[in-house]
């Protein structure tokens, strides 16, 4: 198990995934997503693949939940290490009516955790009496 300090900064890198996916500040996010990172996930039964410059221009012309009055709702359900450089995070995120089971692949690179990897599941669609 990694010390107290790399979970600590771990933590901090996944409290900054939540900022982006709240605001949609696209100049933070290079340093949330390696460039290289690929984002799949099932939409409508298919197979959906963005590359991290994709996402990123997806993020930057799409009015972020912070922007339309949307809760601020989040949590982190697991976190594995592989190794002190490698981690595996299970977090939920809501975004607007759309509750998201994200899988986020961590790797320390230098001394920043960034997301290499994201998998992504709708969870729940929220209807007007779930708000």
């Amino acid at each position: 198990m990694p010390d107290r300090l790399i979970t600590q900064s771990l933590l901090d890198a996944v409290e900054c995934y939540f900022d982006l996916m709240f605001d949609n500040d696209v100049s933070h996010f290079d340093q949330v997503f390696a460039g290289s990172a690929q984002l799949h996930g099932l939409r409508d039964g298919s197979l959906r693949l963005l590359p991290a410059a994709d996402y990123k221009a997806m993020l930057a012309s799409t009015p972020s939940p912070k922007s339309k009055g949307a809760p601020r709702e989040q949590a982190v359900l697991l976190v594995d290490f592989a190794a002190p450089t490698q981690a595996l995070v299970k977090v939920l995120v809501r975004i607007d009516t759309l509750w998201y089971c994200d899988y986020l692949s961590y790797h320390r690179i230098g001394d920043a955790w960034l997301v290499t990897a994201k998998s992504f599941h709708i969870a729940r669609r929220l209807v007007a009496t779930d708000q």
